[in-house]
């Protein structure tokens, strides 16, 4: 039916091995071998002039791209150059002459480098910048990006999708361009894909499946995905990794690599406001364990139970006689997306409930579980006509220890109930700091972020607006988004994106405030009813004893659910 997809891993797969010695040793360990200048250096050995030529279209792609966002953005940076020139002329006045000499030759140099950039713009972009012709001329540069990253292969079409989630951080004509790459993606020959799977599982086609489809149903940056039947009768979607995919990755993620240091030593800068080389060492780590289908596999077994006791929630099952490292064979299930609201509400199903049913899902994976689904895309969630919300593709996963959850289950109440103070100490426990700032120099202007930014909408914040337009201090000691929130990060803006298309009045914070209180009432109450029976029992093994105030808090919560 044409509202109808399959309920498949659908859009990206993938999980781990490698092509030469050194990515053979990463493929064959439980997971993936930390990406060091040693490991760079021999996969990268022997390619020559190959691996020069990767480089150097590698390089020019994300290059153009680079400069095209830099140049469409300028007018921020340009806003905040002016302000910190009059600030720096102010201050000067009142110094001796030389520091108003300075003073004024920085102003200069600013004039100069502002002259230059829209000169840059005026020849890139032919003078186009009324609104319709930005708006042509961004889907024009997107459509450019989205062919680029396809004939650049697996790698970066898996960038590409990532970069898709990202409303935060890229125009919207590139988000729409980008999120064509989740299920929109060229297969590779489905003859390739049967040798494959005839040589993982040891048998012929006709001995594995009564029958299978000769074109793929779904098509993605790491594989592609067949309906077929098992010879028991059960019907199935059968994932097939793309060939030589573990060398082709790990030939590209070490370009980038080096590409990174290269640009960290010319541009130290660049590396202030993200964790490049930290990011890029999550996807490799990420990327490499979506490779393995037995892991995936595993995965969605682990996401099923922790969901055991919620009707509302399926999780496809693995058929584990015919799966193997790159063959996955799982039970089909037809649904229609997430996304797609008339054909929700044809079949009698509230787009709402959906969407409030998906974020205390993700509630539960992240302050709960510390487990969570960290590609949660519209193809990899479908709602069946039952009313039951499908997850597939547990190739990428995210994992949180029980301290971060504890400092993030605190900073998304400091964030209900507009606690600015407790946000600011909060974005230092984590870590959204680059190394060396001192906290309490920073700590009004994360204040100040809050009181400006608290009461917007996860997809209304625009982060290059949000660091010129703060005070000067996030000049000096900029923010950077740590590598360990990279999926976390991505999962919450996709849920926000999923939630204004099927509600426009979705606030991710308040519709997930009564939930999260219940987890965390939960949750607390678990451990202080541990801590009591170890009190009354004598065994407090160093614990302080009861925290009174935190006790009489929880009571109160307790109360207001109740109430409501």
């Amino acid at each position: 039916m044409k509202n109808e997809q399959a309920l498949v891993p659908g859009t990206s797969l993938a999980k781990r091995s490698n092509g030469n010695s050194a990515e053979r040793d990463a493929a064959n360990s439980a997971t993936a071998a930390p990406l060091t200048d040693e490991l760079v250096a021999g996969i990268l050995a022997g390619r020559g002039l190959r691996g020069w030529l990767r480089a150097a279209r590698v390089a020019r792609v994300l290059g153009l791209f680079a400069l095209y966002l830099f140049l469409d953005t300028y007018h921020i940076r340009a806003d905040f150059n002016r302000r910190m020139a009059e600030r720096l002329r102010a201050d000067a006045k009142e110094k001796q002459a030389w520091a108003r000499l300075k003073a004024r030759s920085h102003e200069f140099l600013l004039m100069a480098f502002d002259k230059l950039v829209r000169a840059a713009r005026l020849l890139i972009f032919r003078g186009r910048e009324g609104s319709e012709n930005k708006a042509a001329r961004l889907e024009k540069q997107a459509e450019w990006l989205r062919r680029s990253l396809i004939d650049l292969g697996p790698t970066f079409i898996k960038i590409g999708q990532t970069l898709g989630t990202r409303a935060d951080l890229l125009p919207l004509a590139y988000v729409k361009e980008l999120a064509t790459l989740q299920d929109n993606v060229p297969a590779f020959p489905t003859a390739e894909a049967f040798a494959r799977i005839e040589a993982e599982l040891g048998k012929s086609l006709a001995e594995c499946y009564a029958e299978i489809d000769n074109e793929p149903i779904a098509s993605a940056s790491l594989g592609q995905v067949y309906r077929a039947r098992l010879l028991s009768g059960e019907e199935v979607a059968v994932k097939v990794q793309r060939p030589n995919l573990d060398r082709i990755i790990g030939f590209d993620v070490a370009i980038l690599h080096r590409l990174i240091k290269l640009v960290n030593r010319f541009f130290p800068k660049a590396n202030e406001n993200a964790d490049w080389e930290g990011m890029l060492g999550e996807f490799h780590a990420t990327v490499f364990e979506e490779m393995d289908y037995v892991k995936e596999g595993r995965n969605a077994d682990r996401f099923r139970y922790n969901f055991r006791t919620w009707r509302a929630v399926r999780v496809p099952k693995i058929y584990w006689t015919h799966t193997r490292a790159k063959v996955l064979t799982l039970e089909f299930i037809r649904g229609t997306k997430v996304v797609d609201i008339e054909a929700l509400r044809a079949r009698r199903i509230s787009p709402v409930k959906v969407n409030r049913l998906l974020v205390r899902t993700y509630l539960k994976q992240l302050l709960e579980d510390g487990f969570f689904h960290a590609d949660p895309h519209p193809g990899n969630l479908l709602v069946m006509d039952s009313g039951h919300l499908a997850f597939f593709d547990f190739g990428m996963v995210g994992r949180i220890d029980v301290r971060l959850q504890a400092q993030m289950i605190d900073a998304f109440f400091h964030v209900v109930e507009k606690n600015v103070h407790g946000l600011g100490q909060d974005i230092i426990n984590l870590n959204f700091l680059k190394p060396g700032v001192d906290p309490e120099t920073v700590r009004p202007v994360v204040e100040r972020l809050f009181k400006v930014y608290l009461n917007l909408k996860l997809g209304e914040v625009n982060f290059k607006e949000l660091t010129y337009d703060l005070a000067e201090v996030v000049y000096e000691y900029p923010f950077r988004l740590p590598a360990n929130f990279t999926y976390i990060m991505r999962a919450l803006m996709t849920l926000e994106g999923i939630g204004i298309v099927t509600d426009p009045a979705f606030s991710f914070f308040e519709t997930a405030k009564p939930y999260a209180k219940e987890f965390m009432l939960r949750r607390e109450g678990r451990k202080f009813g541990k801590l009591i029976f170890d009190t009354i029992a004598g065994r407090e093994n160093g614990n302080s004893g009861l925290e009174w105030s935190r006790v009489w808090k929880l009571t109160k919560m307790a109360a207001q659910l109740y109430l409501q």
